[in-house]
């Protein structure tokens, strides 16, 4: 793999994502999770409370974060969260990163009357981990005017798992996310708030998480920005055999190989850690300038 830099999209122009502007053919977003749950699977509660969750939002974005991505209910099994449950765990926090920072702020929800409300309540973009479960959310999307995460999975939210056969994980991906931006498309929503996430460890094993890795630049190649979200997930536990309070170096470098491949937005947990693994890929990758220039340079 060539480190060539810039990459083609389908609309390759700089683009506005609520009050801030990403030029996605050469740079690179980092999003923060914050998740208002008792049951998600890496924090277990700890941002549950809204004014930790607020106070993790902040300290995200002092760190480098350019996105919060807030969520209410697990895209894992788990028992149901009803929709006033929902609304109630992710409006109030919305509305305050909102009043706090400019930075980008999406909802992570399947369900679209939260989105909707979420993107009311100061919200850009609808994170829709399911893959558009609930048939209108094509249409809230693009009511709204926010940009979407189209997600590849395949199975309900909140489900047992079952076991994932694919014949080639990365090519069913791609046609199931290229259905999903086609199916965007029809809805009114265009190209420039669209979004692609191939879902690594949503519906699918340690070893189809880590060829859509390694082959993640047949993603890219739909044109359309990619986002990963690899942070602290099972596949990179089982890779290295590490509970989840061990997988922050294995996230980051599985961050980085997604970056060099064309990945431009990394969805973590451990902030300043990716948030400087992603900047020094940039720079080596000809699409970031250093902080600064003095060593052997005549200035030392």
């Amino acid at each position: 793999m060539e480190l060539d830099g810039a990459i083609p999209l389908a609309d390759a122009r700089p683009r506005r994502i609520g009050r801030r502007e990403f030029d996605f053919s050469r740079r690179v977003a980092v999003m923060a999770v914050i998740n208002r749950t008792p049951d998600s699977f890496h924090d277990r509660g700890a941002t549950f409370a809204l004014d930790a969750a607020v106070a993790a939002s902040l300290r995200a974005v002092e760190a480098g974060a350019d996105w919060v991505d807030v969520g209410g209910v697990p895209f894992g099994r788990g028992p149901a969260v009803g929709e006033q449950e929902e609304l109630d765990r992710v409006i109030p926090l919305v509305e305050a990163v909102a009043a706090s920072t400019d930075a980008v702020i999406s909802v992570d929800t399947f369900n679209a009357v939260v989105a909707e409300a979420a993107v009311l309540a100061g919200a850009a973009v609808i994170n829709d981990t399911s893959g558009y479960w609930d048939e209108r959310m094509p249409g809230v999307v693009a009511r709204t005017g926010a940009t979407v995460v189209l997600t590849h999975s395949i199975h309900p939210p909140r489900s047992e798992p079952v076991r994932p056969v694919y014949a080639d994980v990365v090519a069913e991906v791609r046609a199931h996310l290229a259905a999903l931006v086609a199916r965007s498309r029809a809805a009114g929503i265009p190209a420039d708030r669209i979004v692609v996430d191939p879902g690594h460890d949503l519906n699918k094993n340690t070893l189809h998480s880590l060829e859509l890795v390694r082959r993640l630049s047949e993603i890219v190649a739909l044109g359309y920005p990619t986002l990963v979200a690899l942070s602290n997930k099972d596949f990179i536990g089982e890779t290295l055999d590490r509970a989840r309070d061990g997988r922050v170096i294995g996230s980051v470098a599985a961050a980085v190989a997604c970056v060099i491949a064309g990945a431009r937005i990394v969805r973590v947990h451990d902030v300043a850690e990716t948030v400087d693994a992603v900047r020094m890929t940039e720079a080596a990758l000809g699409l970031r300038e250093p902080a600064r220039v003095w060593h052997n340079n005549g200035q030392n």
